[in-house]
């Protein structure tokens, strides 16, 4: 049962190839906002694989917002594969995971809130990266 002094929590799920600039991710995530008319400034964090921690390009874009950028290892990820709404053989093939930005999204809303996530925008794409939307509700009281 959901309080009504619950809220959204919303965090962006990532993926890329390498050496994927920020200016490309910030395109495909402020594109892919605009359709839940969602801004830059209403996300809580960036979430990936952690096969992309040292990503300049992904690390940019967080440093750039000011928001954490959490990593996920593909076992970690695997525990969403049920929530996909893509399963990508490549992906896995180079991840060990089917999918990047979705399951990384799911990921990091449930460990900031922990309550259950939902994709509210499944996987775009762009020519060189993923995009995904989660949100999870953060609980009255609760300090995330």
């Amino acid at each position: 049962m959901s309080d009504s002094c619950d809220r959204p929590l919303w965090v962006v799920g990532l993926g890329c190839q390498r050496g994927c600039s920020a200016l490309e991710l910030r395109q495909l995530m402020e594109n892919g906002l605009q359709a839940c008319r969602l801004k830059v400034e209403d996300i809580a964090a960036l979430a990936s694989i952690d096969g992309k921690s040292a990503e300049a390009g992904m690390l940019e874009l967080g440093h750039g917002l000011g928001l954490t950028v959490g990593f996920f290892s593909a076992a970690d990820l695997a525990a969403y594969e049920a929530q996909l709404t893509y399963r990508s053989d490549i992906a896995f093939d180079r991840t060990g995971c089917y999918g990047v930005a979705e399951s990384a999204a799911l990921a990091m809303a449930t460990q900031l809130t922990g309550s259950p996530a939902s994709l509210v925008i499944p996987r775009r794409k762009s020519p060189h990266a993923t995009f995904a939307l989660a949100t999870a509700n953060v609980r009255a009281g609760s300090t995330s």
